[in-house]
């Protein structure tokens, strides 16, 4: 007997005739009574005696059932369990995210996910990219959000979508800017630049030597947090990503991406023996979809 032959076994039994097994099963009654015939062909002794529209356990029946019971016993908590686990039920999901990330689409995205999956829980931590691959071999995290990949390293990816870089600056720096903004408009403005800071900050320096653009650096600030916080205060005009930027906008902000749009890929990255589960999956698209709007 296979598993179909024992679950129309199971259901007939308990229910005593074809058509309430049927109804058991979400399956036509010709289903059940073939299965069923099946099976005792397979077995070569009747299950059931037919008596009066309703079918009666033969003593061979009783003998087996006691065996059945606890196979589809152990089939229905294998199937609770495989929707526990895609219900996430108790599930701890692990993720580190690049700051400019983790300030407006990462728990925006929580936020979200929880309404429909109340039983996780989730471990957040902020990472720089110096940082992803010791969190990742370290089983600190599961999953790292982050832009580039790191060249060479084995590890497995998902594209979530697209970022841009933007300038960041106060209205009054500004006044009546365009749409988008050539990147020469920071040519003898105070700058605070971000050229140091990983995959971000060598986009925004190759464009820059690629147009020779000559920058007044008034402060070079090693975060995306420090250098909005520094436009903020009247420092000077700063370029970050629209994450970063979209976050930080407050009364007197404003941001605008560049003429020639220098882009980049968000990914999210993972060890190749710990893929993410059907639960973690479900995230990252719910974050994919949360990256699209944010960038339009």
């Amino acid at each position: 007997m296979n598993l179909r032959h024992i679950e129309v076994f199971h259901a007939v039994y308990v229910n005593g005739s074809v058509s309430a097994a049927a109804r058991m099963l979400n399956v036509s009654q010709p289903s059940v009574s073939k299965v069923l015939r099946h099976a005792e062909s397979l077995l070569g002794f009747p299950l059931f005696h037919r008596t009066s529209g309703r079918l009666v356990p033969t003593e061979d029946a009783h003998t087996l059932f006691a065996e059945v019971a606890e196979i589809q016993d152990r089939v229905y908590g294998l199937r609770e369990a495989s929707r526990n686990l895609k219900r996430g039920s108790g599930a701890l999901l692990k993720i580190s995210a690049l700051p400019s990330i983790a300030l407006d689409a990462l728990p925006g995205t929580v936020a979200q996910f929880l309404r429909t999956h109340r039983d996780v829980k989730f471990d957040l931590q902020t990472i720089h990219h110096e940082d992803l691959l010791r969190k990742l071999y370290e089983r600190e995290t599961d999953l790292a959000i982050a832009y580039a990949v790191p060249p060479g390293s084995a590890l497995g990816h998902r594209r979530l979508g697209a970022g841009e870089l933007v300038v960041l600056y106060r209205e009054t720096d500004m006044p009546g800017a365009p749409e988008r903004v050539d990147i020469g408009v920071l040519e003898g403005r105070p700058l605070v630049t971000l050229a140091a800071s990983g995959p971000i900050g060598h986009l925004f320096t190759a464009e820059v030597q690629a147009r020779a653009i000559a920058l007044d650096e008034v402060v070079s600030a090693r975060t995306f947090h420090i250098a909005t916080a520094l436009v903020r205060q009247g420092v000077g005009l700063t370029v970050v990503d629209n994450f970063t930027a979209r976050a930080s906008l407050t009364p007197g902000l404003s941001m605008r991406p560049l003429a020639n749009p220098l882009r980049f890929d968000v990914n999210a990255m993972y060890l190749h023996d710990r893929p993410p589960t059907a639960l973690a999956t479900d995230f990252l698209k719910a974050l994919a979809r949360k990256i699209e709007a944010i960038s339009g």
